[in-house]
């Protein structure tokens, strides 16, 4: 049998009906895959926190015995899948990168795990992310940062950081991530990768261990548009389990890709074209805006006037919502707890261990924008500066099918490089956030490179319109070639 397997989830399962190899054999490859980046000499990339390989091969199995019989095989079939570490799976860790929750077990499988196992994915394991999804770098995880495959001096972004990286050094096919400001799209830019928003109830959150409740979402990191359709396919959906999440028509994400529309009226924000973008980064965006416009899209301008706000609101609306979800982190009911004399003395104790230096700065800037005397001027205000921004795009979306801009001012940067300036790496999100306080789904594509290094292109669409926003990636995909 051939060590090489497709790299495709329609051609692994299209192989697996024929019997040219089976789920069992391709799990064990992508094991021997992890171990090679995993080893030292690599250098490691320190992405992988838990691996579920007897879980996998359990699946694989089940999946064998579909093939054997000719049964009509899921649509997932096989297709080797790594877990970001914020996301229940029912007995194994869920760290969500951080000493408070480093031996606890989940006592239950998440919704989007539930319906990856029923489309027949193998999941691998739990991977690495910046502790309780707070960050853009992963090196905010207590089990140390996570490399870029592409240069492993520098960061893969975050906070889904290990879920980039693994799809890019091939130890996973694709991968679950959360987005709360841009924690998909901005590593898939920095490691070169597919990174899919979805809109804000489209995908169950139950069994996600909450950061902003208002801002979470789940979606896929893959090689492909198409996979990322056929992953969004499978995950979306209502559920009781979760009062957020949408009830509405879920349609054939990846049929719809077959046909592309003949072409797209595209926003341009000029906002985003302003100080701190990258000049390189700036060039390869509008060459790709060059060759849209060429294959029949409309390029136009539009505006986004309370851009320039959207970290700040970002930023109080977050943390006010962190700094409640983390409260029942206190050392009394699961996780860590320091011992201690007195039940007030043990909260701080715990929390004092169990908590890293970001996840605390958040914590103590929510409590603060909560506040008795400053609701109103932050929280309040951050509200309504969100609900402007909402307007904009909604303005925006009258006057264009999709809009556009680069996912992320600059490429990765070094490891260690911005980790002493928390305001230097919030801004890294600026064109990331917005997505998230409007609840509409975005995605970032492989765009080219600046000095070496990957360029993501983001398009935005209208709330549940992921069908346009798959089409416009999917036709940039087939006009980009990416280096070899």
């Amino acid at each position: 049998m051939s060590d090489t397997y497709p790299a495709t989830i329609a051609a692994i399962r299209a192989g697996l009906a024929q019997g040219e190899f089976t789920a069992r054999a391709l799990a064990g490859h992508y094991y021997e895959r992890i171990a090679a980046t995993e080893a030292p000499a690599a250098p490691a990339a320190n992405a992988w926190l838990t691996l579920c390989r007897e879980r996998a091969e359990v699946q694989a199995d089940r999946v064998d015995a579909l093939a054997r019989q000719g049964q009509p095989l899921p649509p997932l079939a096989g297709l080797p899948l790594a877990v970001k570490d914020v996301i229940s799976m029912r007995g194994v860790r869920t760290t969500c990168g951080s000493r408070m929750l480093e031996h606890y077990i989940a006592p239950y499988d998440a919704t989007v795990i539930e319906k990856l196992e029923t489309a027949g994915a193998l999941l691998l394991g739990k991977v690495n992310c910046d502790e309780f999804a707070m960050g853009s770098s992963t090196e905010n995880s207590a089990f140390g940062p996570t490399r870029n495959p592409r240069d492993p001096s520098r960061v893969p972004g975050g906070s889904s950081g290990g879920s980039a990286a693994v799809v890019a050094n091939g130890s996973a096919l694709a991968a679950l991530g959360s987005d709360t400001g841009g924690s998909i799209r901005q590593p898939a830019a920095f490691c070169g990768v597919v990174g899919l928003l979805p809109t804000y109830g489209r995908v169950s959150r139950y069994g996600l261990v909450a950061f902003g409740s208002s801002l979470d979402h789940i979606g896929p990191l893959t090689r492909s548009v198409d996979d990322a359709a056929r992953l969004l396919g499978v995950l979306a959906g209502p559920d009781p389990r979760d009062a957020t999440c949408a009830d509405v028509p879920v349609p054939d994400y990846a049929a719809q890709l077959a046909a592309l529309p003949a072409g797209f009226r595209i926003g341009v924000v000029k906002e985003a074209w302003g100080g701190g973008l990258d000049s390189q980064v700036e060039a390869t965006v509008r060459r790709a805006l060059d060759r849209l416009a060429g294959a029949g899209c409309d390029i136009v301008e539009v505006s986004l006037p309370h851009l320039h706000a959207s970290i700040a609101t970002y930023y109080i609306v977050a943390t006010a919502e962190a700094s409640a979800n983390l409260a029942r982190f206190d050392g009394v009911r699961y996780g860590l707890r320091a011992e201690a004399e007195s039940l007030g003395e043990m909260y701080r104790k715990t929390r004092e261990a169990g908590f890293g230096a970001e996840v605390k700065r958040r914590i103590l800037l929510g409590t603060y924008v909560l506040s008795s005397g400053y609701y109103d001027a932050y929280y309040r205000k951050a509200q309504l500066a969100r609900a402007l921004l909402a307007r904009d795009l909604d303005r925006a979306f009258a006057q264009a099918d999709l809009l556009v801009t680069p996912t992320t001012p600059g490429t990765a940067f070094k490891i260690g490089e911005r980790i002493s300036n928390p305001l230097e790496m919030y801004l890294a999100d600026i064109y990331t956030v917005p997505a998230d306080l409007a609840g509409i789904p975005a995605i970032s594509v492989p765009c080219g490179e600046a000095a070496g290094l990957p360029v993501g292109l983001q398009f935005m669409g209208r709330h549940f319109d992921e069908t346009r926003v798959l089409q416009a990636a999917r036709l940039w995909e087939s006009l980009h070639t990416p280096p070899a």
